[in-house]
């Protein structure tokens, strides 16, 4: 099996979307511990079945959830894969971010340059 390890721009724009909402981080969490049905996610928030589905909807889009039939129930679980693979794209940014900060420190604690025009004047 082939693993494709960068996201597409496409990709990641739907994963920063489906995590752009606590009720579908919440989501993602529940099913990362364990394979839910929907109705027994629906449960637990305080909004109808069907805007609870709606979540579930744009979660698989991206796909970090599978969502499978069994019998009358869709059960909902994580995916590891599309979850590594944002978890490698939010490192690499960690790192982007770390080395501009490391730059930015380097720079501050650098001693301020001589200016040129002030030393030439003190040798005329």
């Amino acid at each position: 099996m082939v693993v494709q390890s960068e996201l597409s721009e496409a990709e990641i724009d739907r994963v920063f979307h489906a995590l752009a909402t606590a009720t579908r981080r919440d989501i993602l969490r529940r099913t990362i511990e364990r394979e839910q049905s929907v109705s027994a996610l629906a449960r637990d928030y305080e909004m109808s079945f069907a805007a609870v589905q709606k979540h579930v909807a744009v979660l698989e889009e991206a796909h970090l959830i599978v969502k499978r039939a069994e019998g009358r129930e869709r059960l909902v679980r994580a995916d590891p894969e599309m979850i590594a693979r944002t978890r490698a794209l939010l490192a690499r940014y960690e790192e982007l971010w770390r080395a501009r900060v490391a730059r930015l420190d380097d720079l501050l604690a650098a001693p301020p340059a001589s200016d040129a025009s002030t030393s030439s004047a003190t040798h005329d």
